[in-house]
């Protein structure tokens, strides 16, 4: 489709509304890349977070890119192996989520290979629909996907060579999450869960951020179901969350989150797989859904990580409380983190971290 007419369809759906409150609207940022985006181009695996591997050294940590079936689609992911890795000994594994609007080369990649540093198998993959994986329309962002998703990593990971499938973990990262959160209920061969910056997509697709929205729900609603029948009729797939934005318009946006969002994704470590639109159409699984229904389910070890500055923070808190059903459970603040800083920032990854690794220690030991 031509760049021009795509923008004419976000147009006429759009309406009057303007990019900033259409971004608050579907409780999502709107953003573009800009000439001062990292290049991937510059490491061969495409990673695009600060200390990534540019190759692979006998000894170190290694990255394995891969590429299975899931649900007839092909999953891209990389697979990172532990420093003298030998397949012939056994390791436990963690399975990494990544966030909404994300990709395995960026913040779930940085987190995959700290933990294949300490020991572990990791795995991380795009999401089914999104970036290099498989899957039309494009873009699509469905709940049951992103849970299978962590299902298929799952899979994949236990039958890698060295993997003890009895050990092993589960770390989501913002929607990835809440995604996280919503598998670990049933999926009992994750023997630990750990999230960090958890997102709740369902809760903040209905009503906004922060509840903002509460008032066009059914509005909403309506418009994402008259973008399926379009679709289902062989029209055109709307997006939400693809308008464009200035920088003014991003600095005016009232949510931290979404501000250092637009930083993180499309300046400092942009990656051409990372959009954040997605199908309109999306929306009648998402506002639907709610990571916190039924967590009580999770009987597992449980650890919170976020931010005590985050914005976001209301949705960790939330989770935690109703998880009533794990009895070994933490929530831990990292002080003065806001959201996306616990993607980069070196301070707050390392105490991110420093609770990870003998949460995974303890809880993944044979």
């Amino acid at each position: 489709m031509p760049p021009e007419t795509a923008s004419l369809q976000r147009r006429e759906f759009l309406g009057a509304s303007s990019a900033v409150l259409s971004a608050i609207a579907f409780g999502v940022p709107t953003m573009i890349p800009t000439a001062s985006a990292a290049a991937p181009a510059n490491n061969p695996f495409t990673l695009v977070y600060d200390g990534a591997l540019t190759r692979n050294e006998p000894g170190q940590v290694n990255i394995h890119p891969v590429t299975y079936k899931l649900n007839g689609l092909d999953i891209v992911a990389n697979v990172y192996t532990p420093p003298n890795y030998d397949p012939k000994k056994t390791y436990p594994a963690v399975v990494v989520a990544h966030p909404n609007g994300g990709v395995k080369e960026q913040v779930a990649g940085l987190y995959a290979q700290r933990l294949a540093g300490l020991g572990y198998i990791t795995i991380t993959a795009d999401a089914a629909y999104q970036g290099g994986s498989g899957g039309t329309p494009r873009s699509t962002d469905k709940p049951q996907f992103r849970v299978e998703d962590i299902h298929g990593m799952a899979d994949f990971i236990t039958q890698f060579a060295g993997v003890d499938a009895a050990r092993l973990g589960l770390l989501g990262i913002c929607g990835g999450g809440g995604y996280s959160l919503s598998a670990a209920k049933s999926d009992k061969r994750f023997k630990a869960v750990a999230t960090l910056s958890m997102f709740n997509s369902g809760r903040v697709r209905r009503n906004g951020f922060a509840d903002s929205q509460l008032q066009t729900v059914q509005q909403r609603l309506k418009q994402a179901s008259d973008a399926r029948a379009e679709e289902k009729a062989g029209g055109r797939i709307l997006y939400a969350g693809d308008a464009d934005m200035t920088d003014a318009q991003i600095a005016a946006l009232p949510f931290e989150m979404y501000r250092q969002g637009y930083e993180y994704y499309w300046r400092r470590y942009a990656h051409p797989g990372s959009t954040f639109k997605y199908t309109m159409s999306s929306l009648l699984d998402l506002m639907r859904w709610d990571a916190t229904e039924h967590i009580d389910l999770i009987e597992q070890p449980l650890l919170m990580i976020a931010g005590s500055k985050a914005d976001s923070l209301y949705m960790t808190e939330e989770a935690f409380a109703k998880a009533t059903g794990a009895k070994d459970k933490e929530l831990f603040k990292i002080d003065g983190a806001t959201h996306i800083e616990t993607y980069w920032v070196p301070t707050y990854v390392a105490a991110a971290m420093g609770k990870l690794s003998p949460f995974f220690s303890r809880t993944l030991s044979t």
